[in-house]
C-alpha cells in the first residue's frame, strides 16, 4: 500500500497591488504638499525676552545688514519705497507693515525707513523680533 505524500503549497501574497496604492499616495502628497520658499535674505534679527508668537502675512519689508531693502523679497530701491509702499496700500488694504530689520542696521535707517511708511499711509509698522532663552 502506498501512502500519498501531500504537497504544501506556501502562500503567496502579492503585493503588486499594494506597491501600486502606496506609489500613487507618495505622488498624490508629492503634488498637493506647499512647498515654501525660503528667501537667501541673510538676517539676524534682534532678540527680546517679552515678545508674542504670532504668525503675520502682511506686507513685509526687510533691511538687511548692508542696507539693501526687500519688499516681498524683492529688491527695491530706497527712493522708490515710499512709492511702492502707497501702490501696496492701494492693492491690498492693508495697513499694517511689517519691519524685518538686521539688528545691526542703524537706528536712523530704521527711523527714515518708518517714515517713508507712514507718508505712505501705513497706519501701524511692527518689528518682529526672536525670543530671547
Amino acid at each position: 500500500m502506498q501512502f500519498r505524500i501531500k504537497r504544501y503549497i506556501k502562500p503567496v501574497i502579492n503585493i503588486a497591488s499594494l506597491v501600486d496604492v502606496l506609489f500613487l499616495l507618495l505622488i498624490f502628497f508629492m503634488v498637493t504638499s506647499a512647498f515654501v520658499e525660503q528667501p537667501n535674505i541673510k538676517l539676524e534679527l534682534p532678540a527680546t525676552r517679552h515678545s508674542e508668537v504670532s504668525k503675520i502675512d502682511r506686507a513685509v519689508l526687510t533691511i538687511t545688514r548692508d542696507g539693501q531693502l526687500f519688499l516681498h523679497d524683492k529688491p527695491i530701491d530706497k527712493n522708490s519705497l515710499e512709492k511702492e509702499l502707497r501702490r501696496m496700500i492701494l492693492d491690498t488694504g492693508d495697513e499694517v507693515l511689517v519691519l524685518k530689520a538686521d539688528k545691526m542696521v542703524l537706528y536712523g535707517d530704521v527711523v527714515d525707513i518708518m517714515d517713508s511708511a507712514k507718508g505712505a499711509g501705513f497706519k501701524k509698522v511692527v518689528a518682529p523680533t526672536i525670543m530671547q532663552e
